[in-house]
């Protein structure tokens, strides 16, 4: 009987926001100064996702021009990361939603997750999470892979990895764990070492967990996504949350190195000025032009406005506990990607292979909105670096498009991306069970 209540309820969900719909084109949520409207509330959030669908024989994703695409690999589990090692390997991180997921109660928190778990299964995910890393190898240099193994399994919605040396890390949703990791090894067996526990429980509302290291590999930053969208269940519940974590390996003593981000995912250091950048998938439900996602440096001791402000100092009244003292006026992010777009990726340009157009800037992978009529995201795009910093007045440049069909299917959703040796960009697609390699339409023989 509940079921059905909840269903009747999600049926007046989607028709209710039926009439809510962008004002803007989503460009204008782009760059360092994005339009900002007043926020627009309704009694029930717009839902409008993409169904799943796949790619049908022969298709894939379309690439801007002078650029290729090809399936490196295909027939996945819900790829989300990737990590290239040093001899070539590729690590993907085969992961959904861990169970149980987001217990609150009351009748509007329970709402709430039944609608969640609907719009997830309308995204092709909470399947059940395959809980491993598979090993992917091209041995004979051809661009795919010809070499398929369990990596790692027995993980717990495993996402970020970052290799130091001969260990290897990985971010479970609940747990920063260490392997011991040998060159050209395509099977771990050993146990893994914890090194510290991150945030989970039985609300865990942002679930996905990345980890990258310093240079010298004595420092760890690993991202840690708010429990809720705007703080709805509680202070105590973003203990810890919301933020960038600085961890010491060696004694798995941490700090909060920066706050107030919603939901960051992708990092990456930028090769000029060899500082942090992540992007960051603001707050939903205040209409289909806010608030845009974001691509920012990150600052030791910055505080990125979450939940209380967005984009500098603008209030969200929804909010129902107070800010602490020690916060002050919110950091204001460097470059906006767009409103709802759900960044999740990011990965600085290392030299020239895909042409001299993308030899300096970030690729970004775009899963795509649920919140926002017409839909953003769902695309792979590139932002043009000039100076350690995007170029004055460029846009968001899509890199990879064609995910979703005339008529409103996904084929697929692009997540982790990652320049492989040879310059091209590796593309987790976790709808279509495939990683794209995208390369230049004719090989750049400047490359490096």
């Amino acid at each position: 009987m509940r079921e059905r209540l909840l269903a009747a309820l999600m049926s007046a969900a989607l028709l209710a926001g039926c009439g809510e719909k962008a004002k803007l084109d989503v460009a204008a949520g782009t760059g360092p100064n994005p339009e900002l409207p007043a926020p627009n509330h309704t009694l029930l959030p717009t839902i409008n996702m993409a169904k799943p669908a796949g790619w049908a024989p022969g298709a894939m994703p379309t690439p801007a021009p002078g650029l290729a695409v090809a399936a490196f690999a295909s027939g996945l589990q819900h790829p989300r990361w990737l990590l290239v090692l040093p001899n070539g390997d590729v690590l993907v991180a085969e992961s959904d939603t861990p169970q149980p997921h987001d217990q609150v109660s009351g009748f509007f928190g329970r709402l709430r997750n039944f609608v969640e778990r609907q719009m997830m299964k309308r995204a092709g995910a909470s399947g059940g999470s395959p809980d491993k890393i598979v090993l992917l190898r091209d041995t004979n240099g051809d661009g795919k892979a010809d070499v398929r193994t369990t990596f790692l399994s027995g993980l717990r919605s495993p996402f970020g990895m970052a290799l130091v040396g001969d260990t290897l890390y990985v971010a479970d949703t609940d747990a920063l764990l260490k392997f011991p990791y040998q060159t050209g090894e395509t099977q771990i067996t050993a146990k893994p070492t914890k090194v510290v526990d991150l945030p989970a429980g039985p609300i865990n509302h942002h679930w996905t967990k990345n980890v990258v290291a310093t240079a010298d590999g004595k420092l760890l930053y690993v991202t840690i996504g708010s429990n809720s969208n705007v703080g709805e269940n509680g202070a105590d519940a973003e203990t810890g949350r919301a933020d960038i974590w600085e961890v010491n390996p060696a004694t798995g003593e941490h700090r909060i190195f920066a706050a107030g981000l919603r939901n960051p995912n992708g990092m990456a250091w930028e090769p000029t000025t060899k500082a942090l950048w992540t992007v960051v998938n603001e707050r939903d439900e205040i209409g289909s032009d806010l608030v845009p996602d974001y691509l920012t440096s990150v600052q030791f001791g910055g505080f990125y406005g979450w939940p209380w402000q967005y984009w500098g100092n603008h209030p969200d009244s929804r909010v129902k506990f107070d800010k602490p003292d020690v916060l002050e006026d919110a950091t204001v992010p460097d470059y906006g990607l767009g409103p709802h777009v759900a960044a999740l990726s990011l990965s600085f340009a290392t030299g020239e292979a895909l042409g001299p157009h993308y030899a300096s800037g970030a690729f970004i992978g775009e899963h795509g909105s649920w919140n926002r009529k017409p839909r953003s995201g769902y695309q792979v795009v590139f932002v043009p670096f000039a100076g350690g910093n995007p170029v004055k007045g460029a846009k968001p440049e899509q890199l990879l498009g064609g995910f979703v069909t005339a008529d409103g299917k996904a084929q697929g959703r692009p997540v982790g991306v990652v320049l492989d040796p040879k310059g091209a960009l590796l593309v987790a697609d976790d709808v279509g069970n495939t990683i794209w390699r995208v390369t230049a339409a004719t090989p750049v023989t400047s490359a490096k």
